[in-house]
């Protein structure tokens, strides 16, 4: 069992026997100030170039002119071109991807940004973008542009939200596919540690920056395609873009990061 994990199971049981988000958080995010101790939270939000000072030099030159600009101008063009996503997200301009994810209580689901941006488009009867990459990763980068400098606070407000919490918890301890291991298992245990020539980030501060373009993509990605690129590298089958599994994952991320500014898009390698 991982040591933050058991430490966490330990504070839920600890004279109530209900899980306790908040308690959670402290935990995740006291284990890795202890793992990092100069390294401040808001840093943490640049995963390995926050931790790692050679890496950071590499990631700042980049960053003078990103890569993922021409993206963000194309999320731009998408957004003001479209009058029906101007009437579900009028405050888009002014920041919104802090608003998410969210759990709906009328639905009983998590509702991220980009699920949100194709009901969106589905009541009108427009088509729905894809999940991964193009245009729903291009709208995203713009929004998350518009948004930097807020601040993630995700909320768990009642019980139906506290058991998809529970379950974004429980896939990210769980153990999966035929190398039988964990997102925690890299990206907690493992945490600045190499493989190959590769720094492991932490998984503090992981929904902070994306949409991501990635070196190794060649272009632009949304954080459900990342999470199925992990999952394929454990050789486990990924669960779809935006399935419930996905979702409330990102729910508990997102909560477990409570606190840190947004600063998305993000390059990475």
């Amino acid at each position: 069992m991982h040591k933050l994990f058991a430490f966490m199971l330990s504070i839920s049981l600890a004279g109530a026997a209900v899980a306790d988000p908040e308690a959670d958080k402290k935990a995740f995010q006291s284990y890795y100030k202890t793992m990092f101790p100069r390294v401040a939270l808001q840093d943490f939000a640049n995963g390995v170039y926050g931790i790692d000072p050679p890496s950071r030099d590499q990631w700042e030159s980049l960053e003078e002119f990103p890569p993922y600009e021409t993206d963000v101008d194309a999320g731009k063009a998408i957004y003001q071109g479209s009058a029906t996503l101007q009437k579900c997200f009028p405050d888009a301009e002014k920041g919104i991807t802090q608003n998410y994810p969210y759990f709906d209580t009328a639905a009983q689901q998590v509702i991220t940004l980009p699920l949100a941006v194709n009901k969106c488009l589905s009541a009108a009867g427009e088509q729905p973008f894809s999940y991964k990459r193009g245009k729903i990763a291009q709208l995203t980068a713009y929004f998350a542009f518009r948004s930097r400098g807020k601040v993630i606070n995700v909320k768990v407000p009642n019980a139906a939200a506290l058991q998809a919490y529970q379950e974004g918890k429980h896939l990210f301890y769980a153990r999966r596919g035929q190398l039988n291991l964990s997102c925690a298992h890299c990206h907690v245990d493992n945490a600045g540690k190499r493989v190959r020539s590769d720094i492991i980030s932490p998984a503090l501060g992981h929904v902070s920056h994306f949409p991501v373009y990635r070196e190794k993509w060649n272009g632009l990605g949304t954080l459900h395609r990342r999470f199925a690129v992990c999952n394929e590298q454990t050789r486990s089958t990924p669960f779809e873009a935006q399935s419930r599994e996905y979702r409330n994952l990102e729910y508990f991320l997102s909560y477990m990061n409570n606190g840190i500014q947004l600063n998305g898009p993000a390059v990475r390698k």
